[in-house]
């Protein structure tokens, strides 16, 4: 420790390592004292030193430096293992990015050196700070609607896979792992204590013939509950960020700026309905409800902050409190995303022998 603070480096400073270094720098100064930073690109480091930070020269210069307590990996993700075994090694408690590796094996190394080491070992699931999500949650948890039986979740780009390693399957790239490892933990924490049973799930390919530039996924819940994942790279008009569907209304997100709407049922009673012209026909099933049977109402929207991530980590450290993202957490993650690509592969439905 520095001071009676936690000494706190970054193994690769690319856009998310520069990014905890900042959260850490900037907020977490009476938790935390940053030591430095190790990247193998020249440029990062220069990125860094021009950033005020002391770049060490060597990952195993960062990682033998007794001042540092807690190291956060964020490197391409096919190195995330062979990081973070290292730095556990060396005595040093770890933070992975996402996804934390590439197979569950892998991950049972990792927590296995963990426990022989007796140091921290979590990973960085940013995204369950974020306000949409836990908008739909609150909205889940408190029965707003009624029996939920139908959530959809999706981010849509326009722009293909960025033109880094992520686009290398050998480094871990494609959008399951980019952007589909946030929102399927996001779908595993908001169904707790529901278990999951199916998984079928269409990769798609559109710029890229090497490794998935979206996914589209439907898994289905113990208590019947569907819960659709969309992430696309190719998508010129974006639908809803999040749409809900219960008995009593539906929910809808538009953004990340949390724009949209509950409506629900006021007069289940009223049943009359005038027909309307549907293209070639006329129809009563699909008539909208007239205004005095619905009701709108504004979305719960709820704040949080990031940063209460870093200040769970370091009351961990200090034993007041344990880990937000566990092993076990991780491990039904890493589990979902295997059936993913099994069921891209083969067309097919994946069915959990031991619901997870």
């Amino acid at each position: 420790m520095v001071n009676g603070k936690f000494g706190f480096a970054v193994i690769g400073y690319g856009g998310m390592g520069s990014w905890h270094i900042r959260k850490n720098r900037n907020e977490m100064q009476n938790y935390a004292e940053v030591i430095g930073i190790y990247d193998i690109s020249p440029d990062s480091s220069k990125r860094a030193e021009n950033d005020g930070l002391h770049v060490f020269s060597s990952r195993e210069e960062l990682l033998s430096d007794e001042r540092i307590d807690l190291v956060t990996v964020a490197t391409p993700n096919d190195y995330h293992k062979e990081i973070v075994i290292d730095a556990l090694r060396h005595g040093k408690n770890v933070i992975s990015e996402k996804p934390v590796t590439l197979s569950s094996s892998d991950l049972e190394e990792m927590i296995a050196v963990a426990k022989e080491t007796g140091k921290l070992f979590t990973v960085h699931q940013n995204r369950r700070w974020d306000e949409d999500y836990l908008t739909m949650k609150k909205l889940l948890d408190d029965n707003t609607l009624g029996k939920v039986f139908r959530i959809e979740s999706r981010v849509q780009g326009s722009r293909g896979v960025p033109g880094d390693w992520r686009n290398q399957p050998e480094h871990g790239g494609g959008m399951v792992y980019d952007w589909g490892i946030h929102l399927l933990d996001q779908a595993l924490m908001m169904t707790l204590p529901r278990k999951l049973k199916t998984v079928y799930a269409e990769l798609t390919f559109v710029t890229n013939e090497k490794c998935d530039d979206g996914f589209r996924t439907t898994l289905i819940f113990d208590d019947g509950l569907s819960f659709y994942v969309e992430v696309t790279t190719s998508n010129f008009i974006e639908l809803p960020l999040w749409y809900m569907l219960g008995e009593n209304g539906s929910s809808v997100i538009n953004n990340w700026d949390c724009e949209g709407k509950t409506v629900m049922v006021s007069d289940w009673e009223n049943r009359e309905c005038v027909p309307i012209v549907a293209g070639a026909g006329i129809t009563k099933t699909m008539a909208p409800r007239t205004d005095d049977t619905i009701k709108e109402y504004p979305l719960p929207v709820q704040k949080a902050d990031w940063g209460e991530y870093y200040k769970n980590i370091y009351s961990t450290l200090r034993g007041e409190q344990t880990a937000i993202v566990t092993h076990d957490q991780q491990r039904r993650l890493i589990k979902l995303v295997e059936a993913i690509f099994e069921s891209g592969k083969t067309n097919k439905v994946i069915e959990f022998k031991d619901i997870i």
